[in-house]
Parts: C-alpha cells; structure tokens; sequence
C-alpha cells in the first residue's frame, strides 16, 4: 500500500492543500494521503501560530468526504506534558515511527511543496530524513529543477556540472540520486496562502474560494485570523458569495 504524509503548519488548511494531496493520489496512487499538522513547526518557533486543535479541527473538516484522506493526531501535544517543556515537531521522528508501524510491502513518501522543500537543507537531519522515504515535490510557479537540487543539503547535491543540465527543465522528474528519490508533482494551479486567506478577512471578504465551506464557517465561528480592525467592524459572512 502507497501512504504519503502530508506534514505542515495547516494554519490553515486550504483548497490548495486538498487540490495538491489529490493530485498526488493519482500520479503515484496513493491508498491514503495522511494530513498531519506539527503542535510546534521547528521553522516557526518565534512565529505566532494558532493552536493545535483549531488547526487539527479544520484538517478534519476539509477532509470530511474525502476518503482516502486521513486527519493525523501524530504529532500533537502531550496532554499531558508541561506545555513549557514541549518539544519540535521534526519529521524524521514522524517518518521513523510511521515506518515502524508499517507492513513490509507499504510504500511511504512525503509530501511538501516546492515552497516547503527550498528549506530542506535547514531541516533537523535532513540528510536522514530524505534517506527515510521518497519525496514527492509539488511544483510552484517560478521553480525549476535547478531549484530543487540546490535545496538539497550540500553533501546531496549533484555536481554543478551537473545540476546545470536542470536549468530550463520544469519539475518533472523524477530526479534520482544515490540512495534516494525525488518525484515532481507538476503545478496544480490553485495557489493559495495563508497570507491570502488574512489579507480576504480583513477586507472582510468571503473565503469561499480559498478554504473548503466548512473550514471558513469554523473559521468565523472560532473568530481565528481576526485583526484588531476586523474584530472592531466585523467582517462578512464567509460561507456567501465573493
């Protein structure tokens, strides 16, 4: 059975996310794409981020319907542990477990976006993480192969000669390389962002077309992503029209 984690901040999940884990099912078929949010992005320590289970109660709703898409609880927090003492969420521990837990014949990738994988190289072991499983990159506008073998960590990177060859070709792939894999997800056009999905709730525009319908009514309910502004006047209804 092929498995891909989809690993991420969801903060929060989009139509962009679900559009590009169902692209991915198809190309490498894929039995289950697992959605799993970090309780502590290593990337985004100093950066505010909404909690865990907002975010995790979104994924659940987006994936509502969508079968062989599966809401992860792998790496949320310890109930039950000192909240000043929590840790990261690094992947490669993730990976490590999941692969534990795995049948002989399972298959597992990663998923992640090219915007995602350009960082690869800072990630916590990246090196061992990459050796793990395949991965497969989605592609973003802008990028070609160059770009993805530059993001690799030096000791990985194919030779300049080489790399040189990738400058004019899309992400197409895949690129292999001595003990691992990289498949290319070709771009899906629907390019969304977090930073959009703010951007439309402080002008107090529908999120109809940005998240799934349940998501921007969990959203509104919940009162996330609210600026000072927005929470003085109030916004407009997000499941409605644009």
């Amino acid at each position: 059975m092929n498995i891909a984690l989809f690993g991420g901040t969801f903060d929060p999940i989009h139509r962009g996310h679900v559009v590009v884990a169902r692209a991915a099912a198809a190309k490498f078929k894929l039995k289950q794409v697992w959605f799993v949010p970090a309780d502590l992005p290593p990337h985004k320590l100093k950066t505010p981020v909404t909690s865990f289970y907002h975010r995790y109660a979104m994924v659940a709703l987006a994936l509502a319907g969508e079968k062989d898409f599966v809401p992860s609880l792998l790496e949320a927090p310890d109930p039950d542990a000192d909240s000043r003492k929590r840790k990261p969420s690094y992947s490669i521990e993730t990976v490590r477990r999941v692969k534990a837990s795995l049948g002989k014949s399972d298959h597992l990738y990663f998923l992640i976006g090219m915007d995602a994988f350009k960082d690869i190289a800072k990630w916590y072991k990246a090196g061992e993480l990459l050796a793990q499983c395949d991965f497969i990159v989605a592609a973003r506008p802008g990028y070609s192969l160059v770009d993805v073998a530059s993001s690799l960590p030096e000791k990985l990177r194919p030779a300049p000669a080489v790399t040189k060859l990738f400058r004019k070709e899309k992400l197409a792939g895949p690129l292999v390389l001595p003990g691992e894999t990289l498949h290319m997800l070709p771009e899906t056009h629907e390019n969304v962002s977090a930073s959009q999905i703010r951007a439309a709730l402080d002008r107090g525009a529908a999120l109809k077309r940005l998240v799934p319908d349940s998501v921007a009514e969990y959203i509104q309910k919940e009162q996330l992503y609210r600026s000072p502004k927005a929470r003085k006047g109030g916004i407009a209804s997000q499941s409605g029209g644009s």
